[in-house]
């Protein structure tokens, strides 16, 4: 069972103990633009912590978004703006089948959203006033149109999806692909020979679709409304600092640079009271617990195929114990053990002792959350990144990881009852959850630190790996190889002749 102490040593030590009070006097309020417009819920639920610290500490934030205005405080200005992509209508089971055709409709998409965000008065108007502004934070993510705003500015990209092996690259840390998975696969550890294979020929297939097919595709776009600005891809390199959403605790421990600050589960919280109804739920269910179960905020519960939906009930039916199932739509013939919501308070759930297992579609943030709160997890990933999630939670022991393709009810049942019925999977989230929990200072406190020290020193040109700043033949040392192999070879056809002389010369010495 969780420790309900160590949940409140660990909020105490996180929000109010040694981490608290370090930050230095505000100095100066800085005006900081934040822009996501394409960004999904879970996306936001990373950067909205970050724009909340820093108009706490006394900054004016001003966020583009395609969210409507969801906060009142006095500092943060939202503006709302449309575009192309409409997660909500996406049936991502489909996109599960056919991922290249949804890249290759994704690219369009994302080339509509450029065209529509510079038609727009509002981006307009505020790109003119960019320059008032103090920093410019983008998300990391889809977002490569809004880049034209950090031109001459100091700039901070939000890395929502954790470690992205390109991101890093452009920072001038270039991740090895013999261990560093790319962010849509992992694999079950060791890796075999093929996993090693098929990550290396990942590496350079992602990179080379996103940079030049995808990108173009947006640049063309902005190009024409914008026809003086520099290329994306060169303002994206002059980026002064990256936000990591990950933390070593519960990801791969990576070499990382000085600009690059994890602030991993900084969307975590400590729990609120239940309602009346899910309070009675949970606490009538006895020893035998509850299994909470969320494919997300994308993947819509109504758009779940109906073989796995009827699984999902034909397995909660033969199960001792209550389920709370988040889903949007209705279930026919669920049984009397399940509880079924549209919408359901995640962590205040999760955070609950008598939540036993977490059934989640793998999920970064879900992931973030059932370690924060002390839950193992059965995952079955639908598309994105959540099949790495899936496979490093599975790697961690942080609980099973399934595919919906070798789904049963046998199968199902039997990952729940093992992995709430086996104590190693709690103790690693334990273990992991205390560590994540146990930093000298909060991810606010990061954020907050890091925004105002880039800005003070004029973007921290001093923490600028000199990777950044040479060619990828200048990097993998090609030029200096070819050079070597020039030398080398002109060096030993030289000795080959000398010695053809001397030997000439020594066969006309010995004749005569």
């Amino acid at each position: 069972m969780k420790n309900i102490l160590f949940l409140t040593f660990g909020v105490l030590w996180l929000f109010v103990g040694p981490s608290s009070g370090e930050l230095a006097p505000l100095e100066k309020s800085y005006k900081i633009l934040v822009l996501i417009p394409v960004s999904s819920w879970s996306h936001r639920q990373v950067i909205l912590p970050i724009v909340e610290a820093l108009a706490d500490r006394g900054h004016q934030v001003v966020v583009l978004s395609k969210f409507p205005p969801s906060t009142l405080h006095p500092n943060i200005h939202e503006l709302t703006v449309r575009n192309s992509i409409y997660e909500e209508k996406i049936n991502f089971f489909e996109v599960r089948k056919h991922p290249l055709l949804f890249l290759a409709t994704f690219r369009a998409d994302l080339a509509a959203t450029a065209k529509q965000l510079y038609n727009d008065t509002h981006v307009l108007d505020l790109y003119a006033m960019r320059k008032e502004f103090d920093l410019v934070m983008v998300d990391a993510l889809f977002n490569e149109a809004m880049y034209p705003f950090a031109e001459d500015l100091p700039f901070i990209t939000i890395s929502t999806v954790g470690h992205d092996y390109q991101q890093s690259a452009v920072m001038g840390n270039v991740m090895n692909p013999a261990y560093v998975p790319t962010e849509l696969w992992d694999f079950a550890r060791p890796w075999k020979i093929h996993d090693k294979v098929f990550n290396i020929l990942a590496h350079f297939f992602n990179a080379l679709v996103w940079r030049y097919w995808v990108v173009p595709a947006i640049q063309e776009e902005v190009t024409l409304h914008l026809p003086d600005i520099r290329p994306l891809l060169y303002t994206e390199r002059n980026a002064s600092l990256t936000f990591l959403n990950s933390h070593y605790s519960i990801d791969l421990p990576l070499p990382l640079l000085p600009s690059q600050v994890q602030i991993g589960a900084i969307h975590c919280k400590s729990p609120k009271p239940l309602n009346k109804e899910l309070t009675s739920w949970i606490e009538g269910a006895g020893d035998e617990g509850v299994i909470y179960v969320s494919l997300g905020s994308m993947a819509q519960g109504n758009t779940m195929p109906i073989q796995y939906r009827d699984l999902f009930v034909a397995a909660f039916a033969r199960l001792s114990r209550r389920v709370i199932w988040k889903y949007e739509g209705s279930v026919p013939g669920v049984s009397e053990n399940v509880l079924i919501r549209r919408w359901l308070p995640q962590q205040d759930i999760l955070a609950h002792p008598k939540v036993k297992v977490f059934l989640s579609h793998g999920g970064l943030l879900s992931l973030q959350e059932s370690i924060y709160h002390v839950t193992p997890i059965v995952a079955l990933p639908i598309f994105g990144d959540q099949e790495r999630v899936s496979a490093h939670l599975h790697n961690k022991g942080f609980g099973r990881w399934l595919q919906w393709e070798d789904l049963s009810v046998d199968l199902l049942l039997q990952a729940i009852y093992d992995v709430s019925n086996n104590t190693r999977y709690l103790n690693n989230v334990r273990v992991a959850s205390r560590l994540m929990r146990e930093q000298p200072t909060s991810p606010k406190e990061l954020a907050v630190f890091w925004s105002e020290y880039i800005i003070k020193h004029k973007g921290a040109p001093h923490l600028r790996s000199p990777a950044m700043d040479l060619t990828w033949l200048e990097f993998f040392l090609v030029d200096a190889l070819v050079f070597m192999v020039l030398v080398g070879g002109l060096t030993y056809a030289l000795l080959q002749n000398i010695l053809k002389r001397i030997k000439l010369d020594y066969g006309k010495m010995k004749a005569d």
